[in-house]
Order: structure tokens, then sequence, then C-alpha cells
């Protein structure tokens, strides 16, 4: 009995040392990834855009409806992929899994050389604008100044998320809660004027399927992470539909489209003294994105490098804090190139490319149950819910395609770029001898300066989900 007690306690001890990704992601956390990655600054100012293109106050509505309605039928098909295949690393993943090297290749390729950081660049850009621009009341604030707090923010948050998976999940529900409690307010207000009886009056869904990217670091991934997905998607969508429900009580249209930023407009215009809460709810939210973005987009390339699609040293964690130091330092990086160049005419280029792995992933879905019917499946949709998605996926992305033929055209020749780099990097065994060593060295200084090393794996959650189920 006694040596059986020793023998559990230094089995206890040891799995307690292991150096592994940590489980710290549980459903609130969870939830606030979906959520927080979802509302970014999008809702404070989309609304002009939405009822610009759409013509009508109720055509808008509307639109914001069904945008929810179609992210609801995505992340139902994600919830099966994230459990049927549970790797962090979301569409990359299961794409690769699904289709192959190549095809996977080309979507790390795009995100992480360019999707990735643009879009963070952007939102830090946005971020550094709302936070001076009480400074700068009668002018835009002087560029060097935006870049260089943006900086800052970015620079700021990848030391906390290489400190602490913990960490960094904190920030991310309290920045959420801050946000929902700042849309919140709006709604309350528009009640209220609605009350009084003022009736004057799908794009900013992305970034539902970000829980996928850290499905590992998930407690109990199979149950938390679909019902983190089912929470999250119904709720941003209600909290969307009564965010501009509130904007045009007090808004007329003409009022909103003549409006560079609705919430700070709704603001003084409802507010009064307190109208310094709506610029405020801005920047906060845009500091929760990035912290959300640093997070999944570390654990992107960490995937990536597990694969053996990028350098073997992202795929390494920090000895004592098990956070993937190498990939967040790139990813920063890249970032920080990005604050100095064209980004939102990149953006236009990419987000047709993050658009099309939507439907590629989830065409994926379809093909492995043709190709895998008896793989294990925890969750296992209906077959109308992938293929109404892909139906309306595809009309969305003709539109694309017929209305923006040279937008969608480069971002397709960014995407096929990464064709020949990944049959050189890649494919491509038989490398010299001289270049095997040089990485090799590059590898282990990596190592040291950022004390890392390849995490152990831990089989008992991923072996029963991918096992091919007895006939």
């Amino acid at each position: 009995m006694e040596d059986k007690k020793k023998r559990k306690k230094n089995e206890d001890s040891s799995n307690s040392d292991r150096v592994t990704l940590k489980k710290e992601i549980g459903l609130l956390s969870a939830c606030a990834i979906i959520i927080g990655n979802i509302i970014g600054s999008g809702i404070f100012i989309s609304p002009k855009g939405v009822l610009e293109h759409a013509g009508s106050v109720g055509l808008s509505l509307i639109v914001w409806v069904c945008g929810g309605g179609i992210c609801t039928l995505g992340s139902m098909c994600y919830a099966e992929l994230g459990v049927t295949i549970p790797k962090s690393g979301g569409d990359y993943s299961y794409v690769t899994e699904i289709f192959g090297g190549l095809v996977g290749f080309l979507l790390l390729w795009s995100a992480v050389l360019i999707m990735y950081p643009t879009t963070l660049a952007v939102i830090a850009l946005t971020f550094s604008n709302y936070v001076l621009q009480p400074a700068f009341q009668h002018c835009f604030p002087p560029f060097i100044a935006t870049k260089l707090l943006a900086t800052i923010c970015v620079l700021f948050l990848t030391w906390v998320n290489c400190s602490s998976v913990r960490w960094a999940t904190r920030i991310q529900d309290i920045f959420t809660i801050g946000k929902l409690l700042a849309l919140v307010l709006i709604i309350i207000v528009g009640l209220v004027q609605i009350c009084r009886g003022h009736y004057d009056a799908s794009f900013a869904y992305s970034g539902w399927n970000f829980l996928n990217y850290v499905t590992e670091e998930v407690v109990e991934p199979r149950k938390n992470l679909p019902r983190a997905i089912y929470i999250s998607i119904p709720l941003v969508t209600l909290v969307y539909t009564m965010t501009n429900i509130a904007y045009f009580s007090s808004m007329t249209p003409e009022e909103l489209l003549s409006s560079n930023a609705v919430a700070v407009t709704f603001g003084e215009k409802l507010l009064g003294m307190f109208s310094w809460v709506m610029p405020i709810s801005v920047a906060l939210s845009t500091f929760g994105g990035i912290n959300g973005y640093l997070f999944t987009s570390s654990r992107l390339c960490f995937s990536g490098a597990r694969e053996g699609h990028l350098p073997y040293l992202l795929a390494m964690i920090h000895l004592k804090n098990c956070t993937p130091i190498p990939a967040l330092l790139l990813c920063v990086r890249f970032t920080l190139t990005g604050l100095s160049s064209c980004t939102h005419n990149l953006i236009n280029y990419v987000s047709f490319i993050n658009y099309l792995s939507y439907g590629v992933t989830i065409a994926g879905l379809l093909y492995l149950r043709k190709k895998r019917p008896n793989l294990a499946r925890p969750i296992k949709v209906n077959l109308l819910i992938p293929i109404s998605y892909l139906i309306f996926w595809a009309v969305l992305l003709g539109f694309s395609l017929y209305s923006e033929p040279v937008v969608c055209g480069l971002g397709m020749v960014i995407m096929l770029t990464g064709v020949p780099v990944y049959f050189v990097g890649v494919q491509w065994k038989e490398k010299p001898k001289w270049l095997y060593r040089l990485v090799e060295k590059l590898t282990y200084k990596g190592q040291k300066v950022c004390y890392v090393v390849f995490p152990q794996d831990d089989p008992s959650e991923t072996e029963p989900l991918t096992a091919k189920a007895t006939d």
C-alpha cells in the first residue's frame, strides 16, 4: 500500500512538471475569446457602412441578423471539426488534415505573413487614435504619436502573452466584459429613446472561429468548445442587432451616414457630459482585440511549425511559463512591420483569402464525412447546415469576384506566392548539409535566448477522437 502511494505521488509530480501547453481556458474564457475577437471596433463604427450599402434602416437590420445567422451555421460546423480534429490551429489544422500540406500551407502563408500582422496593425492604430483623440479634439493625432502608442501597446501585450497564459486570458475576460457593458449602455439608452416615442431612425462578425485556434489549451474541449460557440454567437448577434436598433432610435439615417464613428456621435448626442465613455469604450475594445489576435495568431504559428511548415523553433514553448514565446515574437515582428506599411490595402486583398478559407474548411467537413465515415465524431451536425453555409458562401464569393475582381485576384496572387516556398522549404528534403547545420545552429541559439523546449505530447486528449471507429 505504501509503495502504491509513493508511485502515485511520483506520477502526479511527473505530470505537474510536464512542459506542455497548459489548459487554462475554461468556459468563461472560451466565450471571452470568441466574443472579444468578434467585437472589435466594428460595431462602434461599421453600422455606417452597412446602412450605406443596404439603402434602408430595415434592410440594414436584416443584414445584421442574417450575418449572425450565417456565422451560427459556420460555427456549428467548426464545433464538429474542433472535437473531431482536436488540434490548435483552426482552419489551417483542419485543411492540412483533410486536403494535405500544400493547401494548409497556403492558408498558413497568407495568414502569418500578411493577414494577422496587418489586422493587428490596423487594430493597434485604431486603439491609438481613440486614446489620443481627446488631446487633439480639432485635428487628427500626429501619425508618429499614433504609431508610437500602437507599438507600445503591441509590445506590452506581447510581454503579457509571453509571461502567462492565465494573464492573457484574464485580460481577455475583463476587456470583453467591458465592451459588452459599453454596448449594453448603448442598448439601454436606445430603449429609453424608443419608450419616449423616438422612431427616426456580416461584416463585423469576423473572429467567430478563433477559439478553434487554441483548442489544446481549452479545459475539456469536447464539452467547452461547442458550448462556448453556441453561447457566444447568438449573444453577439443579439447584442449587435439591439445596438443598431439603439442607434436608429436616436439618429436619423442621414446623421448616421455622416458620422465616422457612430458610437461616438451617439454618445455626444445622448450622454451629454458622459459622452467620453464611448471613445474610451472603443479604445478598450480594440485593446482586448489586440490581445485576442496575439493569443490566437501565435498558436497558428506554433501549429504550423509543429507540422513542419515553419521553422521548428516556433513549435517550442517556455520551460517554465509554457507559452510559445518564439511564435509570439514572430507575430509581433511582422505586426511592427505592418505598422509602417500600407496595411489597409493589404487587408482588402487578404480579407478575400480569409473568407475563402471559411468555405474551404467547411467543404472539408463534407469531404471528411465521405472519406472517413467511421471517424469518431462527438458532435455531428446535420448535413443541411454545412450545405446551407456553403450556398451563402458561394453567393457572397461570387458577388465579391464580380464587384472587386482586382482585389480578389491580387489576394489569390499573394496566396499563391506560397507555392514555390512550400516546394522549396517543405517538400525539398535533400537540401545541402550546410543549410541544415545553419538552421540547427540558429535553432539552438534561439532556444537559449528564449529558454524554450519542445512540448511533451499528451495523447490522452487526442487519440480517442482521431481513432477510427470499428464497423
